[in-house]
């Protein structure tokens, strides 16, 4: 996303909030992320994390794609992405109301960490290392996958994944929703 990420994000959220008839009070308390900061990102004054990013999500119960996918984008496949410095998320498939599932490529740098907080109930991720060496924390444990190697848990549990290796590691990762 090499546009106006903060202005996409921004709009996104404003619309998200709109839609669900909350106030920047609300949508603090159901998201767990300050009402100044929620303020900051609808004026574009400041870009999430991915961690702030998944929180904002799970409090409006929307996929994630819903606000890494610019709203000018048709919601065709797409590689939309989000970068830090040691972590990047790339949109593949947006997510799709009829499957009800979104894929991102995570490339995680050596030595990163990110641990999740539970999605909403019923949500499933596979996890397909595509290269790399990774681990998964999944029931307070750590578990090694290799290249090649895949997991399917249901992510409405903490759960989280690191690079301990030298190299970066890219998974792809199929999020599936609930359907309603």
């Amino acid at each position: 996303m090499k546009k106006n990420i903060n202005g996409s994000l921004g709009k996104r959220l404003k619309l998200a909030r709109g839609n669900k008839g909350w106030s920047l009070d609300r949508a603090g308390i159901e998201t767990g992320v300050s009402k100044a900061m929620l303020g900051q990102i609808e004026r574009g004054e400041s870009s999430p994390t991915i961690i702030r990013l998944w929180s904002i999500a799970n409090g409006f119960e929307l996929p994630l794609s819903y606000f890494l996918t610019d709203l000018e984008v048709a919601k065709t496949p797409g590689l939309m992405s989000h970068a830090e410095s040691d972590i990047e998320v790339v949109t593949l498939f947006p997510f799709d109301e009829e499957t009800g599932l979104e894929t991102f490529q995570i490339t995680l740098a050596p030595g990163r960490e990110y641990l999740s907080a539970p999605h909403n109930e019923g949500v499933i991720e596979h996890i397909i290392v595509v290269s790399g060496t990774m681990e998964y924390f999944l029931n307070k444990q750590w578990h090694i996958l290799g290249q090649g190697q895949v997991v399917k848990f249901g992510a409405d549990s903490q759960h989280g994944y690191r690079n301990l290796s030298d190299k970066p590691a890219m998974i792809h990762n199929i999020i599936c929703y609930k359907k309603r």
